[in-house]
């Protein structure tokens, strides 16, 4: 294996060290699975599962494959008639060019760095544990629906919004998020890449389902591998819950990230494809949230499901984002070492490049909801201030490219909150 997975360096180490680091990941992805050590945790992991399972049963006796593959967010959960009747256009097919165009760095990747991003996805996937596993089908299989944001809410807004969500308080938010997930189908395949599990001597471990539909099938994917489809849906899904609910920005935008983790724990997905599936979602997200027409059915959306967390939270929204810290598994500060870990996979670095990195216009919206305190030129500089190093791949040299594969949305927020602390 060419490289070794590392936590916040792209220099390979080997032995006690590469092991140290290895578990030091393991460790903090456990404690957002079912393997955590907070029984309040816990049971919102196995309360979002049930209903996920309930809600794809629907009123037929068993839980099937065929009943799973055809399972989607309809009412009461989500009120598409609301948005069909606003007549807002996504126009989909450009925003689908636009996001092949920001990734068009990957067709220029040496094959060593595709090689090492193989090398990475086997690591994770062998290594990985039973809590990870679960978690990872759990997620894959609850892809049309919302459940799976519930455990970074903390357990007692975790447990409200899933409450609020079966009943149809959040109708409008869930069609609304849904509908802004923009298919990477067009990109698949115009990078037309093979996925793992497909590669000639791989070592990949194919999970069986023993926790969705229990056939103990195991879990496949089709299609190209970059990028991440799923990946896209999960940080969409998560970057836009988060923009709604800014009292949960940053464990909601690290949700997204361990989304795409666990595609890499399955094996069907490679870092490159989650990377490259992060910077589309937040370069989509922007642009949406740019649009007067599109934030005015945000502000609508937003506002329902704000009452209708707060009704059955029984208090305001404040107060119920806060849990014990042994309880939010998604506030622990270890988070942000998970976070920046997800922005590279490990992979290395090339011979740096000087680029002064340039905020796109409009970019800095992202963070207006959870800090609207600061000007917009704060926001931008604030972005700056925090971006990854340059050199890593799928930066592609200048321009938003360098931008979105860079920005860090985590320590942008953090980093905020510290200086106004």
């Amino acid at each position: 294996m060419r490289i070794k997975l590392t936590l916040l360096s792209a220099v390979p180490f080997s032995g006690a060290a590469v092991a140290a680091s290895a578990e030091r990941i393991t460790a903090i992805v456990d404690t957002t699975t079912p393997a955590s050590d907070s029984a309040a945790f816990v049971q919102l992991e196995e309360k979002s599962l049930h209903d996920l399972r309930q809600a794809i049963q629907g009123s037929q006796p068993a839980l099937t494959r065929d009943i799973l593959e055809k399972a989607r967010q309809g009412a009461p959960l989500a009120d598409n008639a609301w948005l069909k009747s606003s007549g807002y256009d996504f126009a989909v097919k450009q925003q689908q060019q636009a996001g092949i165009a920001l990734l068009e760095s990957f067709n220029s990747l040496p094959a060593a760095v595709k090689a090492d991003s193989l090398a990475v996805v086997t690591q994770i996937n062998r290594d990985a544990t039973l809590g990870e596993r679960h978690q990872a089908l759990a997620d894959a299989e609850g892809i049309n629906y919302l459940y799976f944001l519930s455990d970074a809410l903390g357990p007692k807004l975790g447990q409200a919004f899933l409450t609020a969500y079966n009943k149809g308080e959040l109708a409008k938010a869930a069609a609304l998020i849904k509908a802004t997930e923009i298919s990477t189908s067009a990109a698949k395949a115009y990078f037309h890449y093979p996925r793992p599990f497909l590669q000639s001597g791989n070592a990949i471990h194919l999970v069986p389902d023993h926790v969705v539909v229990k056939d103990d099938k195991p879990y496949s994917a089709s299609g190209g591998a970059f990028p991440s489809g799923h990946t896209n849906t999960g940080y969409t899904d998560a970057l836009l819950l988060a923009e709604m609910l800014p009292e949960r920005f940053v464990p909601l935008v690290d949700r997204g990230a361990r989304y795409g983790y666990s595609r890499v724990i399955l094996g069907v997905h490679y870092p490159l494809d989650v990377m490259g599936s992060r910077m589309v979602a937040e370069r989509n997200v922007a642009h949406f949230m740019n649009d007067p027409a599109w934030r005015k059915l945000f502000e609508e959306a937003k506002t329902e499901l704000r009452a209708a967390l707060a009704r059955e939270c029984g208090t305001d929204l404040s107060a119920c984002a806060q849990n014990p810290a042994q309880d939010d598994s998604y506030r622990d500060p270890a988070m942000k070492d998970f976070y920046r870990f997800t922005m590279t996979y490990g992979l290395p670095q090339a011979t740096p490049h000087r680029t002064a990195l340039k905020v796109p216009d409009g970019a800095e919206v992202l963070l207006e909801p959870v800090l609207p305190q600061l000007s917009a030129a704060q926001r931008r500089a604030l972005m700056q201030k925090t971006a990854l190093a340059d050199g890593y791949p799928l930066s592609g040299g200048e321009g938003e490219q360098n931008f979105w594969q860079r920005l860090n949305l985590h320590d942008a927020v953090t980093a905020a909150y510290r200086t106004a602390n």
